[in-house]
Parts: structure tokens; sequence; C-alpha cells
């Protein structure tokens, strides 16, 4: 374009010059100028590059409107507000594929192991996967697109992504990476005991599947023998357990070498950040299906294996009445599929710009929830094996006391016509011909199919406890254990990658001059050295309370704010602008189906699901006691403890620290801006006009009567 043209263009209407980057090199200057020119017929946009001054330069000239891939769209939508320093020096995934796995590896945790087998087993089987698939479609997916998309625009972490909103916002980046720091805490500390329990998996028999003898060797421990092997091994072996959490007991030295361990392995996996976790994804990501296929296709071919599939795909449509339900299977898809944590918008951030988040979204959500229905069927396949050898254990006391009470030959009664058998046995003779009641005979109550199905058991009763009961009745029982425990340390670190990248990614955004393998590594120090009160004899009390309350209200009230910034504050028009230039905009059916259900879900159904979660969740947690259950040293336990002073308050410091920091900061930012140091503060939110806020209510109005 020549210079006359230049003014030409420039004379025929108003025009406002923006000069940006400029910089002097060897005596001549080159500037970045945008020139609005308001033509009587409307309005032009002009990007003006690589002026040469003092001589004859070449002008180049885009058009910006449309923004090009090349120039990175930072002209449309959230693209001006994307620093310099993430405009192209950001490490980047080696191909979409590790971006898939790192997120699946992240998403796919241990709560698709025992969370989600456990809720099935407690709500009826089957009848839970139907509020789950429908909290799945509802609310996980639509919020997971919406932090990959803030993720991958951005190209920053949770602090950076909110703090470019508006600095204000901050407090929702700095909630997400303290939730992610401290569910970090105690997670890191299930890895340390999968390395315990791997290295005891290598003796035959298992060091689980016998009671060891007293001192003189005449008999088994009594709380051994009281709880049983797997029970015994758990709670006095491994943890050494305290009767209560007021019992602290010292640190149990063999955890604390296994939380050192495992801390290790997360910081030397992610020294050199996505470049040297992202290799490691590949392996933690798949290595969980191989062994989840081996153990279907073992499970498959043990006897009662198909009892407990049946449960699980057997619906009690009765119990979709039990508001539970509902309030269950929307926690259970929110916090399976990370949300709120920081760890996806952190993934996100490392996607190239254009990049399609909305078939990410689907295809990591669906297989997520795939993950959990697929593990449901192998735990329920196998917990189906356990309940019929322990049924049938049972059969087996009650035959024997019939045969010696009625003097039968062996093989008269079976498993088969036992219930037969007991009504037509009920009164009759015995050999001294005097009559007989089973009433009298005091027979086991506990040998019902069903009812052994029914026990729910969750967390580390499910895998340490209640699994591991099953593998010791299998042949070639350590191979299988160390299979199982391989796989939670492979689903345990993948998602531990992603809670730990929460963390040190926005610190690192924040402009730290630290190196990030230094940062990483000192992360990693401070999360094992308070890790080290899960090692004590109490950290399993500990623990339990992390695990309940570290990732409950606060993320719920994160994502609320996320939605509610994005979609209400933003405006959804601003953000189809943006998902438009990463992706696309819709061009078949299912295209514009699937842009519609995102907008009506972003604009109403995810923030009133959110709400009403919310509302419940803080309902039963104030309206219920504070309670656990603490170990004897006899093998049995003492149910419903109240929490002691101290307890209650960690509970209360877990609920209110991640989410205090969104008004403090607000606040904090108010002041000082208002009072003290007038910054000229930049971000989305601040150059939004009050019009155009307006006009975007009235536009989410008729959005949503549409």
């Amino acid at each position: 374009m020549s210079d006359q043209k230049i003014k030409q263009d420039l004379a025929n209407g108003n025009s406002n010059i923006e000069m940006q980057n400029t910089y002097v090199n060897g005596g001549q200057a080159d500037f970045d100028i945008r020139i609005q020119t308001d033509f009587s017929n409307g309005v032009s946009n002009k990007a003006f590059e690589d002026v040469d001054l003092g001589t004859k330069g070449d002008l180049k000239v885009k058009d910006v409107e449309g923004s090009s891939e090349e120039d990175g769209g930072f002209d449309i939508g959230m693209g001006p507000h994307i620093s310099q320093e993430e405009k192209g020096g950001r490490p980047a995934w080696d191909n979409q594929v590790q971006f898939l796995l790192a997120c699946i590896a992240y998403a796919v945790g241990l709560g698709n192991i025992w969370r989600f087998p456990y809720l099935a087993q407690t709500y009826g089987g089957g009848a839970f996967i139907i509020p789950y698939i429908i909290m799945l479609v509802f609310e996980g997916v639509p919020l997971f697109l919406l932090e990959l998309a803030v993720g991958q625009r951005l190209r920053l972490g949770a602090i950076g992504a909110w703090s470019t909103f508006h600095p204000y916002l901050v407090g929702i980046g700095v909630g997400s990476m303290v939730v992610s720091f401290m569910v970090g805490l105690y997670y890191n500390t299930i890895i340390a005991w999968c390395f315990w329990y791997i290295c005891n998996s290598f003796t035959d028999p298992l060091p689980y599947a016998t009671c060891p003898l007293t001192d003189n060797n005449t008999a088994y421990v009594q709380e051994c023998a009281e709880a049983g092997t797997t029970s015994y091994f758990w709670y006095r072996d491994t943890l050494n357990v305290s009767p209560t959490i007021d019992e602290t007991g010292g640190l149990v030295w063999w955890v604390v070498v296994c939380l050192i361990l495992a801390w290790t392995v997360i910081w030397v996996t992610m020294i050199k950040g996505i470049e040297s976790s992202g290799k490691v994804m590949y392996v933690t990501a798949t290595f969980p299906y191989l062994v989840l296929f081996i153990f279907l296709v073992r499970g498959l071919t043990l006897r009662g294996s198909s009892e407990g599939v049946s449960y699980l795909f057997t619906p009690d449509i009765n119990v979709l009445s039990n508001p539970n339900v509902w309030l269950d299977a929307a926690t259970q898809i929110f916090f399976s599929l990370g949300l709120g944590f920081g760890g996806v918008i952190a993934f996100a951030s490392y996607n190239p710009k254009k990049q399609d988040c909305q078939r990410d979204a689907i295809i990591i959500a669906l297989t997520n929830s795939f993950t959990s229905i697929f593990a449901s069927i192998v735990i329920f396949a196998v917990l189906g094996y356990k309940a019929t050898v322990q049924y049938e254990t049972c059969l087996d006391g009650n035959i024997e006391i019939l045969l010696n009470a009625y003097d039968l030959p062996e093989g008269n009664i079976t498993y088969d016509n036992y219930d037969e058998e007991v009504i037509a046995l009920n009164g009759s003779t015995n050999w001294e011909n005097q009559a007989v009641y089973v009433e009298s005979l005091n027979l086991s109550d506990k040998c019902d199919l069903q009812a052994i199905l029914s026990e729910a058991s969750q967390g580390t009763g499910l895998a340490f406890i209640v699994f591991t009961e099953a593998i010791i009745n299998m042949p070639g029982s350590p191979v299988w254990s160390v299979l199982f425990f391989l796989m939670l340390l492979s689903l345990g670190l993948g998602s531990m990658f992603g809670t730990v990248e929460g963390v040190v990614t926005p610190l690192f955004d924040l402009g730290l001059k630290i190196p990030k393998p230094v940062l990483t590594g000192l992360v990693c120090l401070v999360s094992c050295v308070i890790g080290l009160m899960f090692c004590t004899r109490s950290g399993n009390y500990w623990l339990d309370i992390f695990n309940s309350y570290a990732g409950s209200i606060p993320l719920l009230v994160i994502a609320f704010f996320e939605i509610t910034v994005v979609c209400w504050a933003y405006g959804i028009k601003n953000f189809d602008r943006d998902l438009e230039w990463m992706y696309g905009a819709p061009k078949t059916i299912p295209g514009w189906c699937l842009h519609y259900y995102f907008r009506a879900c972003w604009l109403v159904i995810s923030p009133v699901i959110l709400l009403v979660v919310l509302g419940a969740y803080i309902y039963t947690t104030a309206a219920s006691t504070l309670t656990y259950d603490g170990w004897n040293s006899d093998g049995t336990t003492t149910e419903g403890l109240e929490y002691p002073w101290f307890a209650t308050m960690v509970i209360i410091l877990l609920l209110i620290l991640p989410i205090v920091w969104i008004p403090i900061i607000w606040v904090f930012r108010v002041i000082k801006q208002n009072f003290f140091s007038r910054e000229n503060m930049e971000g989305i939110l601040i150059e939004k006009k009050w019009k155009d806020s307006l006009s975007e209510l009235c536009f989410c109005i008729l959005y949503i009567l549409y």
C-alpha cells in the first residue's frame, strides 16, 4: 500500500491512531500502529506494522476484524489482553494425544475406582447411573469446556487467567491454587500407601493373607482374629492407627519413607514441567486401562462374578426419590473431572492457540465417565466373587451345624437346597428322637448374598481392605496384588501431576524469579513436610477430614464464580467470539445443537445446579454432627466419635481458607485503588462499558427465553 493511499484513507474521516511496541534498533524505529478510522459508512480497523522511519520502508496492512490465524487472534475477544510473553514463548504439548492423555490421567483418578462403585452400591446399583449421566450432561461437560477454553485462550494458569479478567478477581485463582495444594497434601499420602502395599506384594503368601501368631505361638493375635486379616494388616501393620484422633502417637516411619519416595517421584517427573511429565502421561493414562481389562477378564471367570455385575446394573428406581442421590451424583461428577482446581486451566494453557477444545472437553468427560462405569464392572465382578466366597463360607458353617444336629450324612444339604432343607428339618427329630428346632441351633443370619453385596465400603476401605480380601482368594494372589496397586499408583500419579500443576503454574505465571524446577521442588518439599501429619498414628483420621472437606464447598463456590465471570460479566456473546476463533462456528445440525446446548447450560442450567448443590451441601454439613469411627486395639470399631474442638476448627479452616481470598483480595484492591495509589488497571472487564453490559444482559434474557 502506498503512502498516497494511506493519506487518502485518513483524509476521508476522523482517525484515532494508537502506537504500540516502539523500540529503537540501529537508528531506526519500528512501530506497531493501530489506526481506527470512522468512515461515514461504518468503521474500519487497520493494523500497520514495521514502519522504518527515515527511510522508505514497507508498510504491511492487516485486517484485524477477521483476525487471521497468523496474528494469533489478539484482536478478538480476550485476545488483546494476552500478555506479550504468552503470545509465543509458552511451553507446549508435543502433540494433541499427549494433551488428551494428560487430561484423562488428571480426571481419571482414585475416585473412579473406589467412590463411584461405593455410590452405585449405596444407591441401588444401576439407579445411581441415571442421575450421574444427567449431571454429567448439564454440569460436568459445560464447566469442563469453560475451563479448557479460558486456559487455552489466555494461555495462563488460574491466577493469571482470572486477574486478566479483572485484578479484583485474583482471589478466584488463589482459591483454586489453595484447594489444589490442600488436596495434594493428602492425595500423595495415598500414593505412599500404594508404594507400601506394592513392596509387600512380592511374597507368597501375601502378608495380609494370614493372621500373625502371639508371642508364644499358641494362637492368633486377638485383634487380627476379631477384625480379619486384611483389616488387621491395614490398621495395624500399615497405619498402626491410634484409637482416637486425640492420640497422635508419633510418626510411623515406614509410611514416612514411602511419603518421601512419593513426593520425590512427583518432583523428578515434573522437574521440566510438561516436557517431562507429558512423557509420563503415556504410561499413567493407559496402564490403568490395561490392568482394568486384565482384572475384568479374570474377574468374569470367577464364580459369583455375574451376581456382582447383575447387582450393579439392576436399578432400584425408588431410590431416585432420595435427594441425596442427586446431590452425590452432582458432586461426584464435579470432583471427578477436577473442576475448580485450576489443573484443567493450567493444562489447557499449553495448548495451541487454535484447537477444538469443545471436542476435547467431550472426549475427556465421556472417557472419565466411561472409566467410572467400566471400573465399577470390574470392582463388582470381583466383589461378587468375594461375596460368594463369604456366602459359601457362612453356609458351610450352618450346614455343618445342621448335619450334626440332625445326624445327616455329608452332602445331604447343599448350597442349592439349603433353604428348602432348613424349612423341612425345622422341628424334626434327631437320632435321640428329640425334636430340634432351627431357632435353637444358633445359625448365622448373615448368609444372604444380596445383603453381603449391599454392604457398602468406600475409599481406603474398598481398596485396601475389601478388594485385598478378594485378591487373597485368587490363585496367584501376589501377581494380582502387584497389578492392582500399580494401577492405583498410576491413577494417583496422573491426578497428582494435574494437582501440582494447579499450584506451580499460577505461581510461575505471577512472575516469580525462580526457575520452574526449583519452584516445583519447593512446592513438593513444603507439601511433604506438612504431609507428615498423615504419617502419624492418628494420620488416617486427619486424611479422612481433608478428603471430606478440602475439596467440597470451596470448589462449588469457585466454579460458580468462574461461570458467572465468563458468561455473565464478560458476556456470552464475547465468549462466543473467542470460541469461534479457536475452533470455528458450527456448520452442521449437530454442531448447532451443541452450540445452543452449551450456551443454555452456561447461562442458566449449570449455575442453578451449582447453587442448589452448594445450598444442599452447606445444609447437610451444618445439620449433621461431625463424627468419625475409631479403631480399637482389640479389632473392633467405635462408631460415632465426635471430633474434638481442634479437629472441628481444622474442618472450618478447610472450608473457608480457599474461598476467603475472593473477598479479601477484592476489598484490598478496592481500598488500595481508591485510597492509596491509583493504578492504571488493565483487565477485560475494566474496559467493558455499562451500555455494553446492559445490552449483554438483555441478550442473555432473550437467549434464555428463546
